[in-house]
């Protein structure tokens, strides 16, 4: 019974430690690149756009669909870091204990 006891309360202490974390990922900003530099989005590790940058050389109206396509780039690449962040920070708190994608996220 104590083992167990004791496994409550370090599912208690994760599950805190999860909830630090969550809020902790609301500050980290990671910037995706694309067009090299042209377009930049700078987006916080859980996903949420903060900026974007572009260049004044493509803002033509020629170049349009070359601007959409860079900012579409630029995003996906932001999102990748912002998982890899994530992924980093996840790591840390659990301490590489392989526990199943989402849990105790949200």
């Amino acid at each position: 019974m104590a083992d167990f006891l004791g496994m409550m309360k370090q599912a208690a202490q994760l599950q805190s430690k999860m909830k630090a974390l969550q809020d902790e990922l609301e500050h980290v900003e990671v910037e995706g690149v694309a067009g090299g530099g042209m377009v930049t989005v700078r987006m916080t590790a859980k996903g949420e756009a903060k900026a974007v940058s572009i260049d004044p050389l493509l803002i033509k109206v020629e170049e349009r669909e070359i601007l959409e396509d860079l900012l579409v780039t630029a995003h996906n690449d932001a999102r990748r870091k912002a998982e890899a962040a994530m992924q980093e920070k996840m790591q840390a708190l659990t301490g590489g204990l392989g526990l199943p994608p989402g849990l105790g996220l949200g």
